[in-house]
């Protein structure tokens, strides 16, 4: 079983930044990695995605150009760095992962809070 350990979640005011971090205890089977979040009374929405074994990465409309994903394969950890934060980024943030695209949600983290509020 995969384990993943997030960590970087906080309170911040509209336009702050903020670095979520992600850490898998198997990359062998963290192929693709990702994050998704949760907002009360919306749906789950995935925000960023990450091949590990190359780099290539993919955003959500909502975030693109504001928020990076990027890989430490040494630390075995992805992480979300969040720019230019807006009230509507509020949610709780899980990393995902699983060893392809098809099965990049097999394993969850439990999840860390981001609240944007001035």
């Amino acid at each position: 079983q995969v384990q993943l350990v997030e960590s970087g979640g906080g309170s911040v005011q509209p336009g702050g930044s903020l670095r979520l971090s992600c850490t898998t205890s198997d990359m062998s089977k963290s192929h693709f990695m990702a994050w998704f979040r949760q907002a009360p009374g919306k749906e789950h929405e995935g925000v960023a995605f990450i091949y590990t074994g190359g780099s290539s990465t993919y955003y959500a409309d909502s975030v693109k150009g504001r928020f990076t994903i990027s890989q430490d394969n040494v630390k075995n950890t992805v992480y979300l760095q969040m720019n230019n934060l807006k009230p509507e980024d509020t949610a709780m943030y899980y990393c995902a992962a699983g060893p392809d695209v098809g099965s990049c949600t097999n394993y969850w983290g439990s999840g860390t809070q981001v609240t944007v509020s001035s």
